[in-house]
């Protein structure tokens, strides 16, 4: 038996054409800007030294890059590490970087060229500072580093930085009270005993070059312990100690070393920047990638893992960049 339905009438007829058009609307703006084409090109990016945690991010990011925007060509340039970086985008050397917020804040604090160009993309994982000495070191806190061997990163290393920052804050004075070295994680860990007594290393967890250390033996070294009093007193130096916080490196990062301890220390945010003046598709369609491949890059760059879009848009002291603005707008709730 036939059935007939009653006519809809052209004020119903309009308004369900209009709640689709709605609808195809966010469905658009939703797929955008995968509906686009492609950006193209060539960008640089700053990494770090190639034993450390932002080269291996950086190559891993670049894979990431090449299957959504296989048209844009990715040069990766190493470098000493935060300080570098930072300077190297805002002066144009470098399109795209990683560099902890501390460095960062540094660099706008000191009024340095063209930092008002320095935008932020995303806020990535955390640096932990790790100070390494061997196994049978007398060396136990960091008053103990008086009159050592101390390696505390390269000249423009975000290392140097935060090694200085907490010698000072123990009462050392990185060029007076200790044999300083400029080795970084490609060279401290095979001197360690042989050359130094010790030597900091900021990076996230684990970093490979501490991590083949380990593998080695399950006594090659031990970490000295930061405590939360001499994290108050780094923030007592002003500036950009306040992106410091007290924190306790879990077990789980070198479980061989630590056995089930967690060890005190301090953290500082990493940030993926860029300039004011870079495309801001460009921009949208990279922030994206950084989001999306969290997962993929998560389980070779354990510290990727924590990479969020709810936290991702908390670059300070950055303002983030327009074309990252269009991406997490994209997905805001």
């Amino acid at each position: 038996m036939s059935r007939t339905f009653p006519p809809i009438g052209r004020s119903r007829a309009l308004q369900v054409g209009a709640a689709a058009l709605v609808v195809l609307g966010l469905l658009l703006w939703w797929l955008r800007p995968w509906a686009e084409e492609p950006p193209g090109g060539t960008i640089r990016f700053s990494t770090g030294t190639r034993a450390g945690v932002y080269h291996e991010y950086g190559e891993l990011l670049r894979t990431e890059i090449d299957k959504d925007m296989p048209d844009l060509n990715v040069r990766l340039m190493t470098s000493a590490g935060s300080q570098e970086n930072v300077a190297d985008v805002a002066t144009g050397k470098a399109d795209f970087a990683i560099a902890a917020a501390d460095a960062v804040a540094t660099y706008k604090l000191g009024d340095a060229p063209d930092a008002d160009r320095l935008r932020g993309v995303a806020r990535l994982y955390d640096d932990y500072v790790q100070l390494v000495v061997p196994p049978d070191s007398d060396i136990h806190s960091v008053a103990d580093l008086r009159g050592k061997r101390v390696a505390i990163g390269l000249p423009d290393s975000g290392v140097r930085l935060i090694a200085n920052g907490v010698l000072k804050a123990a009462g050392i004075d990185p060029q007076k009270d200790i044999k300083p070295s400029s080795d970084g994680i490609d060279t401290g860990p095979r001197r360690l005993g042989r050359g130094l007594d010790a030597f900091f290393w900021s990076g996230g967890l684990p970093t490979d070059g501490l991590s083949r250390l380990a593998k080695k033996s399950s006594s090659a070294f031990r970490f000295v312990p930061i405590d939360a009093t001499l994290v108050a007193k780094l923030h007592d130096q002003g500036g950009a100690t306040r992106y410091y916080r007290a924190t306790k490196m879990p077990e789980s990062a070198y479980p061989t070393i630590q056995r089930g301890d967690p060890v005190p220390t301090l953290a500082v945010s990493n940030l993926l920047l860029t300039r004011s003046d870079v495309d801001p598709r460009l921009t949208e369609w990279l922030t994206r990638t950084v989001l999306d491949s969290r997962d993929l890059i998560g389980a070779t760059v354990h510290s990727a893992q924590l990479v969020d879009v709810r936290t991702a848009i908390y670059t300070d002291p950055l303002q983030l960049h327009v074309g990252a603005q269009r991406y997490y707008q994209s997905v805001k709730p």
